[in-house]
């Protein structure tokens, strides 16, 4: 058991997964994470999950497609390039506000989609990391950190009286499909 690095409960329903969330707090034992097949609503609250930064991510992505559009329109029609068209003046603002909020919409889209498979190492051709398999399946699965949280009969005990299907000790934090 010296090798052992997590302590994975697998559970058949979602209501015991929180009953054992619930015994492992109790008991000041540290969760490391909890892998379930579909979302459970209070699971973040219950396991002290901070709210996702993407939103300001997607808000500087957009800001800087909205300064992408306005200085390439600028440049091009203001700067390099002025026409006098039916005696309008070069730099018309509203003409701009198109395609700036197009080109917003873009830097913000695609910037968020790269960030997320960033964040979540799910680049395309890598093989995805889980703690187990079956936890993408059917089962619920509680992973404790089995170095923070040394007394592991006691997790083990938690685990089985709280429902735990099964209950393994992992010596490797992601196992791998290949």
């Amino acid at each position: 058991m010296s090798n052992t690095k997590y302590i994975l409960a697998s559970y058949a329903d979602p209501d015991d997964m929180m009953a054992g969330i619930d015994a492992l707090q109790k008991n000041n034992i540290k969760i490391y994470d909890a892998f379930t097949p579909m979302p459970i609503h209070g699971i973040e609250d219950k396991l002290g999950v901070k709210r996702s930064r993407l939103p300001i991510v997607a808000f500087l992505f957009g800001i800087t497609g909205t300064a992408c559009a306005f200085s390439l329109m600028y440049y091009t029609l203001v700067y390099d390039w002025p026409m006098n068209i039916g005696g309008k003046p070069a730099f018309a603002f509203p003409d701009f506000i198109p395609i700036m909020f197009e080109l917003t919409v873009l830097f913000a889209s695609y910037g968020m989609g790269f960030t997320f498979f960033y964040r979540t190492h799910l680049f395309p051709g890598r093989a995805p990391r889980v703690m187990d398999f079956r936890a993408t399946d059917d089962h619920f699965v509680l992973a404790v950190d089995a170095a923070e949280n040394t007394d592991h009969e006691k997790i083990d005990s938690l685990f089985r009286e709280t429902g735990a299907v099964e209950v393994k000790y992992n010596d490797r934090k992601y196992v791998s499909y290949e």
